[in-house]
């Protein structure tokens, strides 16, 4: 069957551009970087996809040439655009006009009239995210775009039917990127309309019964919206006798969260649901524990010896059941879950244990290859209530990667390099503001790789009042991830008082997770979701984690950071912009209850920061 084929070289975002050409009901298949060119016979069309590598480096990924003699159109995105270049005779080397890059919104300016340009605005908002540039055309090739810091944005040879973007079309926050996409698929791929959202549901029972067969499946299932989705769809494939859910309370479940999830599933009449408190397991296996990567396989493992515990009592034969999983895309790809992917962080479910039963062919996760969005839907097609569907998600870890882990040693002089260069850039972006890089560190991810790097806080006279403040504030957190190796995130301090910069203090003693961090967390987080329901903006933001992080006053109260952002499909996130009222309004309530220090709002967009701060 005619489709688009997409060839992966590990970027965060490949199945976005997957999502992107079925959104327009054409096929999209996703290959391998080193399948052949005779394999690609069926393609209307070739995007090769971004990844975090060099081409001009000694190993680098590359594509079978023949590639460019078949005579299909071919779309190069970021490495793919640099790849395109670099095997047809352009050069491609390090940008040089930014120190690690450039990351983030851009403009491009539309040059000439190409095709793939159609309808286009001059100026039209980008995303960017690469280290690397085009600096020199392959033959027969003209520029067909630029941004201030990228003379060669995109590329054509329009003869052949050749283009490459340095940006990411496929990313929400690439305004008119989807329109982009559609003139290159149905445009110049001419590709013919085959594929439709309303075929998936009987697509994926019969994937099911395919691979479940004569067996069973014991699912994990956390109250989140991909577990619960992947629950209903299993039953609903094979029936309650042949599906039986374990929900495991880790103790570090939101407030109620145990109570409201066992209610739902009741109601719903799922009654192959059966349930655990497991809470002092996890925390006995977590006592010592204060990285992040360390603690995501911890929890990973400690759920598998939980279900195979419950397993044992309820005598189910391991060789009878599968093991199932709310899985989605996004999780396997920032765990380095594709053949080229760099690994951002150790996902739950992509722990050594349950990757060898994936590849004993034990594992089944029916939504490995969907996004939230996509989840939601399939959720709706199976009949999930509208109120379970909105609510905003929630990491199978819970509030233990929210809760920032210390060792005794954390000092200020550990970043004194990294707060005189970003003190002198903001003299120059901002002199009316002030700022403090934290000795902690939080994961990040910037050019598709992982980054583990220290977050700024902002000071300012006074908070955000509008649009105009807080667009300010972005492009100033964009500067700054952009030109300072070492910070990955920016934050404004929100309290009413702010204190002096040196007035922010680390652990004198070893901070690990315990009952009681976990539930000053638990509290705070509480306090912010009930504001975001009663201001009635719970449903225009699409997550707000609330994160316990390390940096204390001197009388010894840890800090809360809020993180309200939208997204799509966690790939890509802005940072939500709240009224300033309400940012008020919230801060009041946190000091309130006396055990909290300070409390911060992360300005950070994706790239360069994660979702989570762990």
């Amino acid at each position: 069957m005619k489709h688009i084929a997409i060839l992966d070289y590990g970027s965060q975002y490949t199945h976005l551009i997957s999502r992107a050409v079925r959104e327009l009901e054409v096929l999209a298949k996703i290959y391998p970087s080193d399948t052949p060119a005779g394999e690609l016979g069926d393609a209307a069309g070739i995007i090769l996809s971004g990844g975090p590598q060099a081409v001009y480096a000694e190993n680098a990924i590359l594509v079978d040439p023949e590639i460019f003699n078949l005579g299909k159109p071919v779309l190069g995105i970021c490495y793919g655009h640099q790849l395109m270049s670099h095997m047809l005779g352009g050069k491609v080397q390090a940008a040089e006009s930014l120190e690690g890059g450039e990351f983030g919104l851009a403009k491009i300016n539309v040059t000439g009239d190409s095709p793939i340009f159609k309808d286009i605005t001059d100026g039209s908002t980008v995303w960017m995210s690469h280290g690397d540039t085009v600096v020199k055309l392959p033959e027969g090739f003209g520029v067909i775009a630029k941004t201030g810091d990228c003379p060669i944005a995109a590329m054509a040879n329009e003869e052949k039917k050749f283009y490459g973007f340095q940006f990411h079309p496929e990313v929400v926050h690439s305004e008119e990127g989807h329109k982009m996409i559609a003139n290159f698929v149905l445009n110049i791929c001419q590709a013919e309309k085959n594929w439709r959202i309303n075929d998936l549901l009987d697509d994926l029972v019969k994937k099911i019964k395919d691979q479940v067969k004569d067996k069973k499946v014991f699912i994990l299932v956390s109250g989140g919206i991909d577990s619960t989705v992947a629950f209903v769809l299993l039953t609903r494939a094979l029936g309650n006798e042949k599906v039986k859910g374990l929900y495991v309370d880790t103790g570090f479940m939101r407030k109620n969260e145990t109570e409201e999830v066992i209610k739902g599933f009741r109601e719903a009449g799922m009654d192959n649901l059966e349930t655990v408190d497991a809470g002092k397991t996890f925390y006995g296996r977590l006592v010592d524990k204060f990285e992040p990567e360390e603690k995501r396989g911890v929890i990973g493992e400690t759920f598998i010896d939980v279900k195979d515990e419950i397993a044992a009592k309820l005598k189910l034969d391991s060789g009878d059941w599968l093991l199932g999983q709310g899985t989605i895309y996004p999780d396997t790809i920032t765990s380095g879950g594709t053949k080229n992917a760099e690994k951002i962080k150790t996902h739950h479910n992509r722990v050594d244990r349950v990757k060898k039963l994936v590849e004993a062919g034990l594992v089944i996760e029916p939504l490995i290859d969907f996004y939230k969005d996509e989840v939601r839907k399939i959720g709706a097609l199976l009949g999930l209530p509208e109120d379970q569907l909105k609510r905003h998600p929630f990491p199978g870890p819970g509030l233990a990667v929210r809760c920032l882990c210390a060792r005794q040693g954390l000092n200020g002089n550990d970043v004194k390099e990294l707060n005189e260069k970003a003190g002198k850039l903001l003299s120059e972006i901002a002199p009316d503001m002030s700022c403090k890089a934290l000795a902690i560190k939080s994961v990040g991810v910037q050019g598709d790789q992982r980054t583990y790097a220290h977050p700024l806080v902002v000071l300012t006279k006074e908070l955000p009042s509008g649009r105009e403040d807080w667009d300010r504030l972005d492009e100033i957190a964009a500067t700054v991830t952009n030109k300072i190796r070492g910070l990955n995130r920016v934050m404004l301090l929100l309290n009413p008082e702010k204190p002096k910069s040196d007035e922010f203090n680390y652990p004198a003693k070893d901070l690990y997770l315990t009952p009681e961090r976990i539930e000053i967390l638990r509290e705070m987080d509480d306090i912010v979701h009930n504001i975001l329901r009663e201001e009635k903006i719970y449903d225009d933001i699409w997550e707000c984690p609330v994160v316990l992080i390390p940096v204390l006053d001197k009388a010894g109260r840890e800090s809360i950071v809020i993180r309200p952002l939208n997204s799509r499909d966690v790939m890509t996130l802005r940072f939500y912009r709240m009224e300033k009222r309400v940012l008020k309004k919230i801060t009041q309530a946190i000091l309130a209850t006396g055990k909290v220090s300070y409390v911060f709002y992360d300005l950070t967009n994706k790239p360069p920061a994660t979702l989570e701060w762990e």
